[in-house]
């Protein structure tokens, strides 16, 4: 197949389906949360609409495309040892005091990301995934980036800084975001901009053939028990209002809706990097079309009036005295 095939398979219909479907994903937050809290219940449509019984069985239809094994050869975690994500995790600690001493905005990610990589490492620990060894390399590389990213945003390497990741840092030094908002842009960023990179490093497919999607689908119901927790203590910690917007059960599940969305699109564009190896010119095609997402759905994000420093008057002032 040549160039023009290649692009023209990259930019199938299915691809532009599944960017509209997770963009409309992304429109349905705005909408559901732009306006007062409201009351839902078990019986309300959407919930139902929404609930992960009929999400994630529609998702493990959309089956991985046939993806060379390529074998791990960076030199993070080579060897997927458990002891890999414990370093992470004492990282991310280290990491996380200087900022929630400070009352940095920076801390909010932080402390998500530490609670989100405790609760890998735990199932990782409980056998939750079929290849651990694999897992444990990706998550390791995946922090890698984000430490990679912090650094030269602090050194002043701002303009190295990709697009989504300088809108949600901007917004954290400049304190324009609720404590939910700079949540909101950082996982945005992390998630849609460097996590397809980081699965195409370390391998969609494992040596006898088979495909990871299994393992990271998985993790999309492990992700749904870390929300009420984490906001929990962001908001005793951090910012009171971050988990006051309560609309019944259609919150977290659209919440959790759209980081299944973003986690599908992050595969479908780690199998457009696989497939664009060798390839130059449609490489940057692609890392172009990944580094347009995360900032589209960064602009979004900043539409949502309670993503918005406004609707957290007191943040800064309850972070001096109850940060921990």
């Amino acid at each position: 197949m040549g160039v023009v095939g290649q692009h023209m398979q990259l930019r199938s219909l299915p691809g532009r389906a599944l960017r509209a479907a997770a963009l409309g994903l992304t429109a349905t937050l705005v909408l559901s949360l732009a306006g007062p809290p409201a009351q839902a219940d078990d019986t309300d449509p959407l919930a139902q609409l929404l609930s992960p019984a009929i999400e994630d069985p529609l998702i493990a239809l959309l089956a991985a495309l046939p993806t060379p094994y390529r074998p791990y050869v960076g030199p993070i975690c080579a060897n997927g040892d458990p002891q890999c994500i414990v370093d992470v995790i004492t990282e991310m600690q280290d990491r996380l005091a200087p900022l929630a001493a400070s009352c940095s905005h920076h801390a909010i990610f932080s402390l998500a990301y530490l609670r989100v990589t405790q609760n890998v490492k735990a199932a990782a620990d409980s056998g939750y995934f079929h290849d651990r060894a694999w897992l444990t390399q990706v998550d390791a590389v995946f922090a890698q980036k984000y430490f990679d990213t912090m650094d030269a945003w602090f050194a002043g390497r701002t303009t190295t800084v990709p697009p989504a990741w300088r809108i949600a840092l901007r917004a954290a030094d400049d304190r324009t975001m609720s404590g939910l908002g700079d949540f909101m842009l950082n996982m945005n960023a992390h998630i849609n901009n460097d996590f397809p990179y980081v699965l195409e490093k370390v391998g969609l497919t494992a040596a006898d053939g088979t495909s990871h999607k299994p393992d990271h689908n998985a993790y999309n119901d492990r992700l749904d028990s870390l929300y009420h927790p984490v906001f929990d203590e962001e908001a005793a910690r951090f910012d009171p209002m971050f988990n006051r917007y309560d609309l019944g059960p259609v919150d977290d599940l659209v919440v959790s809706t759209i980081m299944r969305g973003w986690r599908e699109m992050v595969w479908r564009h780690a199998e457009a990097l696989a497939a664009t190896r060798g390839n130059p010119v449609l490489r940057q095609v692609v890392e172009q079309d990944i580094a347009e997402y995360a900032a589209t759905q960064a602009r979004m994000i900043k539409l949502v009036p309670i993503f918005l420093a406004a609707s957290s008057p007191n943040r800064d002032a309850w972070c001096a005295t109850h940060h921990g």
